[in-house]
């Protein structure tokens, strides 16, 4: 595999640029904010602020150079629904601009029961298949597209989201010495490429000068410490 969480300069160029992204567009926000699994997390990333034309625009910008800097091999996008519906399609867009240009599709929630029906939407699910998520928590909207995938007889090959947190997935309520990127590189053999990971916004906020973002950069890194996977 080629994602083997070793950046070239290139790509933790590209990871601190979408860090200070993410901060400005008020994506990456700080403070006290209680995650899925009940941990109270530093740091707040909702990709469904990504709401406008420019934003959107940059954030497939992101991705495009990611994937193309990972040298991860795919033929076609997927996005599951909901978020992942307009990331497949403004990525394939900004693909296609940089000289990639493969087909996409998605799902929807509902299967429609008029016109031509289904749940999929867009290009034939074939070949070798990117799925387009924001951020990975559990691995469980993974799994569900990878079902999706396999059973249009594609091949669920690779996975692109916008931050890796780095942190302990949980199961039945406890936490497991893996993270979600992990469980779905070693567990079910496919590749991950991440814009940026934990390891790159505290990069930023240690090189911050701005006020504020030292005391940032305690409470994350604590967190980090507390609740991070070990990458090695």
């Amino acid at each position: 595999m080629v994602d083997v969480g070793v950046q070239t300069p290139e790509q933790g160029q590209l990871a601190q640029d979408f860090v200070r992204f993410a901060v400005e567009s008020g994506v990456l926000r700080f403070g006290e904010f209680k995650t899925k699994a009940g941990r109270l997390s530093p740091y707040f990333f909702n990709a469904g602020l990504f709401d406008d034309g420019r934003k959107i625009g940059r954030l497939a910008e992101f991705y495009a150079k990611a994937l193309l800097a990972s040298g991860i091999e795919f033929d076609m996008v997927f996005g599951p629904a909901y978020k992942g519906i307009p990331l497949a399609a403004t990525v394939a867009v900004e693909l296609a601009r940089l000289g990639r240009n493969v087909p996409f599709a998605y799902n929807r929630k509902e299967a429609k029961d008029h016109g031509e029906g289904g749940t999929l939407v867009g290009a034939p699910l074939e070949g070798r298949v990117l799925i387009v998520d924001d951020v990975m928590s559990a691995g469980t909207a993974a799994r569900e597209s990878i079902a999706i995938i396999r059973a249009a007889g594609a091949t669920p090959h690779a996975v692109a989201i916008a931050l890796d947190r780095q942190e302990k997935a949980t199961e039945n309520g406890q936490d497991v010495d893996h993270s979600a990127v992990q469980y779905v590189r070693n567990q079910l053999g496919m590749q991950v490429c991440a814009i940026a990971r934990l390891a790159d916004l505290l990069l930023f906020l240690e090189q911050n000068g701005e006020e504020g973002m030292r005391s940032h950069h305690e409470k994350v890194l604590a967190y980090r410490q507390r609740y991070g996977v070990n990458e090695g």
